[in-house]
């Protein structure tokens, strides 16, 4: 494998800034220290990265066998002596946050999409997600989620809030929780700690989508807030109350679940509500990697599709991983009741990956959803009281992250009825019940760049029989081995930059929504089709074995330019502009 040296911006859907070094004080006649940075160093194995960068003096952070590698603290001159080493890989650390960042230029403010944001006192949330998606009926036969368990990694929990701590019986159902930023674990061996509170917001909205076992609010209507309320939730914490991260740490988060995958009880399911912009293929991102090791080990990972739609080729890390299922958001139009104007959010991400694979993979309910929120102890709340909804500490946000939530709900769901299905088995049963979205002539309202296989059914995906329909074609144990790589069915053209699908005869599909000149992102007059419009199956069945040159062919995707050699220094990426709290919808 070749070294390579990336610098990451992480979004939770943001990611920001380059991390900023302090430099150490000197003194007269003595020469400065030289500053440290963070890195992600991998090798063939975990302890042969270990072991090199203690050689080179620098300071381990945190170990992460999940991606043959560590974390580590370097200076420049170790980081260039670790770089001769040709077994190593070393990738730029950098600062996360959580989507709402709410400085944004003025000349931008009116064209950015809103993502995760509240239109204010005006807007009346209402809890569609369970009602459209088919739940309240799976709900009403007993399949709520019990026996599963799904981790969280965001940014905590409220931990006062019963109703995310116990499930719908009033049994606890938090078997454990890690704070990946300080590597403490809170268990019942281990005394509880405040550091796995959740005093910013965002991961507690999110598990509360999941799994609250929320009743008693006033717009509830008697059910449970949370998809899947008897479901067990894992919290791993790897971001601050200020939304705030680092590469290293999400990582650390991730390494911790699979580690610890069958300790308490058998995760299944990971819910990643956040995101990054890539700036390499998905195989050498070391998130993607992570989650592929996830993946393998039977742990159904569902990830955000990113805020930053409708333009295409906007999918975030980790959602462009080709195995994984990758949410995109739809919104009820504030008409729970009237299907007809339904439709794909405005912000939510679009494909194809840069690699050539539909993505999202489905859509489900992202905007406009009501959610936990402390609004004295939670910064998100405490800064905008006025997309509280009531006394019952609910909160209304839209984004990808709430849609992905949505979908890990309800996979829990499909694995309370069916404990043995694989995550390919689970995903290949999401997109082949799901049901695209037509306009009143009957035509695609979206691309299956924009809206993938359409809006997730889980009544229909729960007692589905469908097999075969997912990841065929592809070899994640030789992806993770590096031995091959794949590229998806997607191409551009080099003239008219309009994006299409090839078949398996690889000439293009002449078909209905398979074409895409980013010339619409929103038509008038949805209706969502009780059948799969993207029938045949091969959006998402073939991979094709890659070859050095292979996205270079029909003036298609990335070129050299965007890919960082061994001899190449990432730039720091620079603070740029980030969603508001905007129209929600």
């Amino acid at each position: 494998m070749t070294a390579r040296n990336i610098s990451m911006t992480v979004i939770g859907v943001l990611v920001l800034s380059a991390q900023a070094l302090a430099a150490s004080p000197s003194y007269p006649g003595r020469p400065a220290i030289a500053a440290q940075a963070g890195y992600i160093v991998e090798g063939g194995n975990f302890r042969a990265a270990f072991q090199a960068v203690t050689r080179a003096g620098g300071k381990v952070t945190h170990e992460l066998p999940i991606v043959n590698g560590v974390s580590a603290l370097l200076t420049p001159a170790q980081a260039t002596a670790l770089r001769k080493d040709k077994t190593l890989e070393l990738f730029a650390d950098a600062p996360v946050r959580t989507q709402q960042v709410i400085s944004m230029a003025p000349d931008v403010t009116a064209s950015v999409a809103a993502s995760e944001s509240g239109t204010g006192s005006n807007v009346v949330p209402d809890i569609y997600q369970r009602n459209i998606t088919g739940v309240t009926q799976l709900a009403a036969q007993g399949i709520n989620g019990a026996g599963i368990v799904v981790a969280v990694l965001d940014s905590g929990l409220l931990n006062s809030s019963h109703s995310i701590t116990n499930d719908l019986n009033g049994n606890s159902r938090i078997p454990a929780q890690y704070d990946a930023i300080n590597n403490i674990v809170v268990d019942a061996t281990h005394p509880y700690v405040s550091s796995v509170n959740d005093s910013y917001g965002h991961g507690t909205h999110v598990a509360s989508l999941i799994a609250s076992s929320n009743t008693w609010s006033n717009i509830l209507n008697g059910q449970p807030q949370g998809i899947a309320p008897m479901a067990k939730v894992i919290n791993v914490k790897a971001f601050d109350g200020n939304g705030l991260s680092t590469y290293a740490s999400v990582l650390n988060g991730l390494n911790w679940i699979l580690s610890n995958k069958s300790t308490y009880g058998n995760i299944r399911v990971v819910n990643l509500s956040f995101g990054a912009k890539p700036v390499s293929f998905y195989w050498n991102d070391p998130i993607d990697q992570a989650v592929m090791k996830l993946w393998q080990a039977g742990i159904v990972v569902v990830a955000s599709a990113g805020n930053f739609g409708p333009t295409a080729q906007s999918i975030a890390v980790p959602g462009n991983t080709p195995y994984v299922i990758t949410a995109g958001a739809m919104t009820d139009n504030y008409t729970p009741t009237n299907t007809s104007d339904d439709g794909v959010t405005s912000f939510s991400s679009a494909g194809p990956t840069y690699e050539g694979f539909i993505k999202p993979d489905l859509l489900a309910p992202g905007g406009h959803l009501a959610g936990l929120m402390d609004p004295k102890s939670q910064l998100l709340a405490a800064s905008y009281p006025q997309f509280a909804t009531d006394s019952y500490k609910m909160f209304v946000m839209s984004g990808t992250s709430q849609a992905a939530a949505v979908t890990s709900g309800v996979v829990a769901l499909m694995l309370q009825a069916n404990p043995t299905l694989t995550p390919d088995q689970v995903k290949c049963r999401l997109i082949a019940t799901a049901a695209s979205s037509v306009n009143t002539s009957g035509h695609a309202a979206y691309t299956v760049f924009q809206q993938g296989a359409g809006l997730l059914n889980a009544y229909n995906a729960v007692y589905s029989q469908a097999a075969n329909c997912a990841n065929q074609g592809l070899s994640i144990a030789k992806d993770i081995a590096g031995t091959s790589h794949y590229g998806g069915p997607a191409r551009q053209d080099p003239i008219t930059h309009t994006y299409y699908v090839v078949g398996t005869n690889g000439f293009p599909i002449l078909a209905d929504g398979y074409l895409w000149n980013q010339t619409y992102a929103k038509l008038q007059g949805y209706l969502w089709n009780a059948g799969y419009l993207w029938n045949n199956g091969y959006l998402w069945n073939n991979g094709y074995l890659w070859n050095q040159g292979y996205l270079w062919n029909n003036g298609y995707l990335w070129n050299n330019g965007y890919l960082w050699n061994q001899n190449a220094v990432a730039p720091a990426s620079t603070p740029t502009a980030t969603e508001s709290w905007n129209t929600q919808e």
